[in-house]
């Protein structure tokens, strides 16, 4: 099979075996190609998030009410790397939990134009409001990861994938036949899609199911002291005609490229004991 020859693109290739086989058989195909690459992770430069394990059950609903989240290490997203204006800076919250079956995720996110177009699943939620997470289930960078991007629509107009980093002739593949089962829910003060008015804000939260991402050969078991490479991501889109946007990260982005899926720009959470 001539690969340079051949009609069929890589992403069309590799979206067939995922219909063939099963999720499991194709991970490890690809684990054993991307662990033998270069590891380029700059995690020293990086802050460690600490995820606080929960005390009691989480509901998902984009209210984070429960008296868990008070364990939650809080930070900022201060770390924007694509502005149409400056005084569009607008903050971001982020926080995590994880307790024996998931890892739980809440933005908070001060807004004052609600933008959301996008319906159709796996398709560009991230040209609108959106909240984003990239994760390694390893405290190292291999060049994939899983991904999930979700808007106010929530899971009908979600993008979850596998990301290939640079994986042929230095170009990135998204694998969108990866179909996860995972919950989001989230609130708004404001009103969508009208630039009349000045909105305050969303809330999004997720519960991302450890079994979801365990398929992955080499996963780093959740356990007190285990550690994950991870990215969060917020895009911010401002009029309903996307004239004004920005997009920031927990984690900064110091290539000039400016590429949220850059593995060597991720940081890494550690999972706390009781």
């Amino acid at each position: 099979f001539d690969l340079k020859r051949s009609t069929m693109s890589l992403q069309k290739m590799i979206g067939r075996l995922f219909r063939q086989a099963t999720i499991t058989g194709i991970l490890f195909m690809l684990i054993q190609t991307l662990c033998a690459q270069e590891k380029q992770l700059v995690i020293g430069q990086q802050p460690i998030y600490k995820v606080a394990k929960a005390t009691g059950p989480i509901t998902v609903d984009g209210k984070m009410d429960e008296a868990a989240w008070d364990k939650a290490q809080v930070v900022t997203f201060d770390h924007f790397f694509r502005t149409d204006k400056p005084v569009e800076k607008q903050k971001t919250k982020f926080r995590m939990l994880w307790d024996s079956t998931s890892l739980y995720l809440f933005y908070e996110c001060e807004d004052t134009s609600l933008t959301v177009r996008e319906t159709k699943p796996d398709a560009r939620p991230y040209l609108d409001d959106c909240a984003e997470f990239f994760v390694v289930p390893v405290p190292d960078s291999i060049y994939m990861h899983f991904g999930f991007e979700v808007n106010l629509n929530l899971l009908p107009a979600a993008y979850d994938y596998i990301v290939l980093w640079k994986y042929y002739n230095d170009r990135t593949y998204f694998i969108s036949g990866y179909n996860p089962s995972y919950k989001v829910e989230a609130t708004y003060d404001g009103t969508i899609n009208n630039d009349k008015d000045k909105d305050k804000g969303w809330k999004m939260e997720f519960q991302i199911p450890f079994a979801a991402l365990s398929n992955f050969q080499i996963f780093n078991r959740p356990k007190p002291g285990a550690r994950w490479a991870f990215q969060a991501v917020r895009q911010d889109r401002n009029l309903v005609d996307d004239r004004f946007r920005s997009t920031s990260t927990l984690f900064p982005i110091y290539d000039f490229r400016a590429d949220v899926h850059q593995p060597a720009q991720f940081g890494l959470m550690e999972f706390a004991g009781d």
